[in-house]
């Protein structure tokens, strides 16, 4: 009998530290934040099946199609509606609705400050030195102002630079968006008897992406999922103003293993259909009077309704009108550190396997629709497997409007 209950005791043991184990890494990759609205209803389906139970409200079920200060409230994550999982926040919302666009559009940027993308060195009579390096100016920083000029275009550095004479230069950067203070000192170069620094700098930023959505009712758009970086540095464009048009595309540069291929287009003019007014991690956003699409209106998944399993991709392969195309979600990442890596999609669509060889450059914003909700919309590609790629969630993007654009930049009116 003895031993039949140090048996049994260590059976429960292990069966306690397996189930203690599973709990805290359930805990790990479920996040911590949820918006839920009446399409969603109050299951989280985040790895395994969870109930919420609210914590901070009991009867806040009943208010959440009613016009209340305070929308936000605490729970827990119930497993098998018994076992606490994690204390997790639940903000409450009306379903929101969207135009999916797969539309082509161009991007015309221009940057807040200029970006030094090169740091080279200047040949005098006698000596080989940087004074940008000196100055202790690095490759991706910011140059707002200097001598108390604004400088947004290379032209306006260059001027400061020919009406210093060779004097010291007062410089004011960002560097991870913190400001700093330099003083640059001009060199005079050898082969043309002008001052330089050694900096190479960029100003604008141009090209083609894919519209994800349109809300109609504050005439805001949404695109590429992802931000508008510099090539040479990788950093994120700061942005002054820009603008988008219309775009056709005429052609593909098909992927392969090793060469994830390309969209290749034209702006059919120059004429604005749209402002840009915010260049986030999560994509491009501004205003647009005009619906770029006749598509229907569709409601937006939040996070927890994306699920693995067959889905659609609204992009386009030729002209400016999107098609759909067959893919598959093969896993879902709740990971909130994430933002634009939330799912891998895998495409399934002979025809569009067929055209590109997988996902391709200028895709980037292809809305992604699952059940009829837009879901997310495609940003990556699997360099050595084009077939793949990764997909952001659409909650993401639409929190980014409603944390950025619409606080900050009063779109709503």
């Amino acid at each position: 009998m003895r031993k039949f209950f140090k048996i049994f005791s260590v059976f429960c043991f292990i069966c306690s530290f397996l189930l203690l184990s599973c709990i805290q890494i359930i805990s790990c990759k479920i996040p911590t934040d949820y918006i839920m609205t009446e399409n969603t209803g109050t299951n989280i389906e985040s790895y395994v099946p969870l109930k919420v139970k609210i914590t901070s409200e009991s009867d806040c079920m009943n208010l959440l199609y009613k016009d209340n200060a305070n929308n936000n409230y605490s729970a827990i994550a119930m497993f098998a509606n018994i076992i606490p999982i994690k204390d997790i926040n639940i903000h409450f919302s009306n379903d929101i609705h969207v135009i999916p666009c797969g539309n082509p559009f161009g991007i015309k940027l221009f940057t807040q400050g200029v970006m030094i993308v090169a740091i080279s060195d200047v040949q005098t009579e006698d000596k080989l030195v940087s004074p940008a390096r000196v100055s202790g100016l690095r490759k991706g920083d910011v140059i707002i102002s200097m001598n108390g000029i604004e400088v947004n275009s290379n032209e306006d550095i260059a001027k400061v630079i020919e009406d210093c004479k060779g004097d010291k230069i007062k410089v004011v950067a960002k560097r991870n968006n913190m400001k700093f203070e330099t003083n640059l000192i001009p060199e005079k170069s050898f082969a043309d008897n002008l001052y330089k620094v050694g900096l190479w700098v960029r100003d604008s930023s141009a090209g083609i992406g894919t519209l994800t959505f349109y809300d109609q009712n504050n005439h805001i758009f949404a695109g590429l999922g992802h931000g508008v970086c510099d090539v040479d540095t990788l950093e994120l464009l700061p942005l002054m103003h820009g603008d988008i048009v219309g775009a056709n595309i005429n052609d593909i540069s098909k992927a392969t293993k090793g060469s994830p291929g390309e969209l290749k287009g034209y702006f059919k003019n120059n004429e604005s259909i749209g402002n840009i007014i915010a260049n986030t991690n999560t994509g491009v956003y501004g205003k647009m009077e005009n619906k770029p699409s006749n598509n229907e209106e569709v409601v937006v998944a939040m996070k927890q309704q994306v699920k693995p399993g067959p889905a659609k991709v609204l992009t386009t392969l030729h002209g400016d009108l999107p098609k759909y195309y067959d893919i598959e979600i093969i896993n879902v990442n709740y990971n909130e550190y994430s933002p634009t890596k939330n799912m891998v999609v895998m495409i399934k669509d002979k025809t569009l396997l067929e055209c590109a060889g997988g996902i391709v450059q200028g895709m980037s914003g292809s809305p992604i629709i699952q059940n009829g909700m837009l879901v997310g919309a495609v940003t990556h590609v699997f360099v050595n497997d084009p077939v793949r790629g990764y997909g952001i969630f659409a909650e993401n993007m639409i929190s980014e409007i409603q944390k950025l654009c619409i606080s900050k930049y009063n779109l709503v009116s």
